[in-house]
């Protein structure tokens, strides 16, 4: 019996892998097809940015300049800071100078009020802005020129309590940062489209984007029962979800700027936010070791001893993979990072498949040179 399973699991490992492929291809064709469909108001309510920051991240400057040049009647800027010495405030003094007609605040957030730095910012921040509409989104984030436009219009709907959007990873000239890059492309926006099918809609949001009306906040009961947990960004989609509101995805990808991640940087990043999601989705990411096609593909070509048909599950694994990355990296994305990286896909399944098994082992996660131990999505201090 115990030879049969030897070669039966990752046959049926590698059967479920393709069929995720087959879904995810589903998915980003559906997807594809909305976008082109999507209406364009001409809603424009003014809004308020509210950008924390750690320091200067890579492009730092581009990035967040990319936020002053708006196509957009009327918007402000209010930046917050953990100390009056962050790396950031030339930057923002450069900005304010060089868009004098752009509404910017600095706000020196020097008080902790929650273990997550980033919510503990917005909450000093929030009292400073002006505008009903409010939008969050991580400093490392570059975005085009319609972005406000295209991101407020689903708003005009009063279903809808949140918008987000996906990204795409500009990947630095390092291995850890390709691979972090392929992942997003290849992984981590067919899980999105999936669960969005699968779940009857997106009940998270991303960090890329988070815009909403101020009703939203008061429906989920601010920003404060956030402010311990690691993925707030998920933490407010959802509870903007349970609050019978609706969370959509834009049409709009901005660009996430990466680090130059080494390999080692890479995985302690993918432990970090596999066990962020672990916490978080407990139910789905444990589901996630059926999507792992490609070493499940080679553990049952290995199993039946290199029989004929393990060769065509290997094959057809392989070429659905790739589907599924190109589909989504040039037909969603726009990433044609995935054209010169494509050949590193299998060695980032095999270390994702890793990073899924080691983040079984412990609760510790790292996060901006701080250790924290992760307990039910909670930050709590090492």
């Amino acid at each position: 019996m115990w030879i049969f399973g030897l070669w039966v699991i990752p046959v049926i490992g590698t059967i479920c892998g393709i069929a995720y492929c087959m879904l995810s291809l589903c998915c980003a064709t559906t997807f594809r097809s909305r976008k082109q469909r999507m209406s364009k108001s001409n809603f424009a309510p003014p809004v308020s940015i509210l950008k924390p920051l750690c320091g200067l991240d890579p492009h730092g400057y581009e990035s967040l300049r990319s936020h002053c040049e708006q196509d957009y009647p009327e918007f402000e800027i209010i930046f917050g800071i953990r100390n009056r010495n962050d790396a950031a405030i030339p930057t923002v003094q450069r900005l304010m100078a060089e868009f004098p007609e752009v509404p910017m605040r600095i706000v020196v957030c020097d008080e902790f009020l929650g273990t997550n730095f980033k919510v503990s910012i917005l909450l000093h921040i929030l009292p400073a802005a002006r505008h009903e509409y409010l939008l969050i989104n991580d400093s490392d984030i570059s975005v085009p020129a319609d972005y406000l436009r295209r991101v407020m219009r689903p708003l005009e709907d009063g279903s809808v309590g949140m918008v987000t959007c996906m990204y795409r990873g500009i990947a630095a000239p390092t291995a850890g940062s390709k691979l972090e890059s392929l992942g997003i492309s290849s992984d981590f926006v067919p899980g999105v489209l999936c669960a969005s099918r699968l779940e009857g809609g997106i009940h998270f949001a991303m960090g890329s984007t988070l815009a909403f009306p101020r009703r939203t906040l008061e429906a989920i009961g601010g920003l404060k029962p956030v402010a311990d947990y690691l993925a707030d960004d998920f933490q407010m989609g959802y509870r903007t979800s349970q609050a019978r509101l609706r969370v959509e995805l834009a049409e709009c990808i901005v660009d996430h700027y990466l680090p130059a991640y080494s390999v080692r940087g890479f995985i302690q990043h993918q432990l970090r936010w596999a066990r962020a999601i672990r916490s978080s989705r407990p139910g789905g990411y444990r589901g996630l070791i059926l999507t792992f096609v490609i070493p499940w593909s080679v553990l049952a070509l290995l199993a039946t001893g290199g029989a004929s048909w393990g060769w065509v599950l290997f094959a057809s694994a392989l070429i659905l993979r790739y589907a599924v990355m190109f589909t989504t990296g040039l037909a969603i994305l726009h990433d044609r990072q995935v054209l010169r990286d494509f050949w590193l896909l299998p060695a980032h399944d095999f270390v994702a498949l890793l990073v899924w098994i080691f983040s079984y082992a412990g609760r510790c996660v790292v996060w901006r040179g701080h250790k924290f131990e992760l307990v039910n999505g909670r930050l709590r201090p090492l």
